[in-house]
């Protein structure tokens, strides 16, 4: 590595470490490593591993340093080995995001715990920053305090972050009642297909919102006289729509019925977060909602969201496509128990301990242990519905499994466009499916999986299939450009090589 570009790369380094406030003895504990050898680093007199500079980028939370330079991430896959052991389910990504969305309601100090560092909660800190919120994490690294301004800043609005994630979406609600005008920058998130906002639209023009979109923004304008004066029916029962209304009602000054509300379980922990900022929701867990809104919001709340239960998912799916023995720890079973009445049907061997709470008091959480089974296909589809049916998210690691079993599986994703297109380049592993229509997709197993070199699907939950397949196939597989999964999983292959598999990461210079 030639002097010049350590000389860079330590530049860099440093105006990171500024930036984020931290000494260079605050960088050293957070690598591991001596103040000493993080000087060498800055001024560049040390030869510095692709590995170090993602690992620097990732503490400071800076891009510029883990990408600007090294290039997209990549996973090198050495397959066809056994897990074992057990492994605890990290918080909930779609809860942890919606969460930092309704820290907007409230003008006191947010303190959330064991937050998620995964890309989309960077890209909405980054969001959250360049409208005035002040962000840091607190406790080693593991929690996030959340300080707002008086006036958020608009204007200075990250665009570049905002379309990265499709959760910016869930700022209308909270923003409709800080301000009369405002605009925010399309949603962005994974490519699944037309996805529009009409169904938010409805339910918050009952709050005087109205938004036209023109040149890549929502100009939004709100109508203080107008105020939901009957229940407001959803046309769609889904999660980001129901929170969005949950955040507009929670501090309209009245009373807010929600019907055919999501219950699902990121809707919940919303509700259960409102609640500790002093905001009464009735009905917590079924399709009707109803909120005593307060009109001021000023509490100094500390909450914990729960654990993600389509990690879980991903998981159980990791033990049964490599036929391993492993235990799954802290499983939010209340959305799981239908995934695992299928798989029990498809002869899934596994049990699991009494149940106990998260540490939000109200989740209930269960260990499972899987161990290797003979499966056999279900006899009918896999579908989704919504809660309590079969997680949304939890469709795609079906197709891994059937791949797996004896027979024939039909797969049905019906709520996205794309979603089972990209399920298909399991078929470059060795699987054999055959897609009927954009969202039906055939599925024959057992399959003997095949090594290959591939780029990762544009779509978080394919991704994440594609690399557990990967994990099953006998040999050394490459995923391209992961930071997709990077997107919804907080250090996904290191946590996967502490149960035995093995997976590197790599980057191209």
């Amino acid at each position: 590595m030639a002097d010049d570009y350590l000389v860079r790369i330590g530049r860099l380094i440093r105006d990171a470490r500024q930036h984020r406030g931290w000494t260079q003895s605050q960088l050293a504990e957070a690598l591991n490593t001596s103040q000493s050898a993080v000087n060498r680093i800055e001024r560049g007199n040390q030869n510095i591993s692709l590995e170090m500079i993602a690992r620097i980028g990732e503490a400071l939370d800076s891009e510029i340093v883990s990408l600007g330079y090294a290039g997209p991430m990549h996973l090198r896959v050495v397959g066809g080995r056994r897990l074992s052991g057990a492994i605890d389910v990290k918080t909930s990504k779609n809860a942890c995001v919606a969460l930092l969305c309704a820290s907007l309601l409230n003008k006191g100090r947010t303190v959330l715990r064991r937050v998620a560092r995964i890309e989309e909660v960077y890209r909405l800190l980054e969001v959250l920053n360049s409208i005035g919120v002040r962000t840091r994490w607190i406790n080693d690294g593991t929690d996030l305090e959340i300080v707002p301004p008086a006036e958020l800043d608009m204007e200075a609005i990250d665009a570049e972050a905002a379309v990265r994630t499709r959760s910016i979406i869930m700022f209308l609600g909270p923003l409709l009642h800080r301000m009369e005008r405002f605009r925010l920058p399309y949603a962005g998130g994974c490519d699944l297909g037309t996805r529009t906002i009409e169904p938010h639209m409805i339910a918050l023009r009952r709050f005087g919102l109205d938004v036209a979109a023109t040149e890549g923004h929502y100009h939004a304008v709100v109508d203080r006289q107008v105020r939901p004066d009957r229940p407001i029916v959803l046309t769609e029962r889904g999660d980001t729509v129901t929170e969005n209304a949950l955040l507009a009602a929670a501090r309209h000054d009245g009373v807010t019925v929600i019907r055919n509300a999501s219950s699902n379980y990121m809707v919940q922990d919303l509700c259960f977060f409102l609640e500790a900022l002093g905001v009464r929701v009735e009905g917590i867990g079924t399709t009707t909602l109803t909120v005593h809104g307060m009109p001021v919001i000023d509490a100094d709340v500390d909450y914990s969201p729960s654990e993600d239960p389509v990690e879980a998912m991903s998981l159980l799916a990791a033990a049964v496509v490599t036929e391993s023995e492993l235990t799954v720890r802290r499983v939010p079973i209340e959305f799981l128990e239908i995934e695992l009445a299928v798989l029990e049907e498809m002869g899934l061997d596994h049990d699991r301990t009494p149940e106990y709470f998260a540490d939000n008091g109200r989740t209930r959480l269960v260990d499972l242990t899987v161990r290797p089974s003979k499966l056999e296909a279900p006899i009918d589809k896999i579908h989704p519905m919504p809660f309590p049916g079969l997680n949304i998210d939890n469709v795609p690691f079906f197709a891994a499994i059937a791949a797996s079993a004896q027979g024939q599986t039909l797969i049905h994703d019906w709520v996205y466009d794309n979603r089972a297109i990209y399920l298909t380049d399991l078929n470059r592993l060795g699987g054999r499916l055959q897609l009927l229509d954009p969202h039906r997709v055939l599925v024959e197993g057992p399959t003997r999986w095949r090594a290959a070199e591939m780029m990762c699907p544009p779509a978080l939950r394919p991704a994440v299939v594609v690399l557990l397949a990967m994990m099953a196939a006998e040999g050394t597989s490459v995923l391209r450009n992961v930071y997709v999964i990077n997107r919804g999983y907080e250090d996904l292959a290191e946590r996967l090589n502490s149960i035995g598999a093995q997976i590197e990461i790599f980057r191209d210079i």
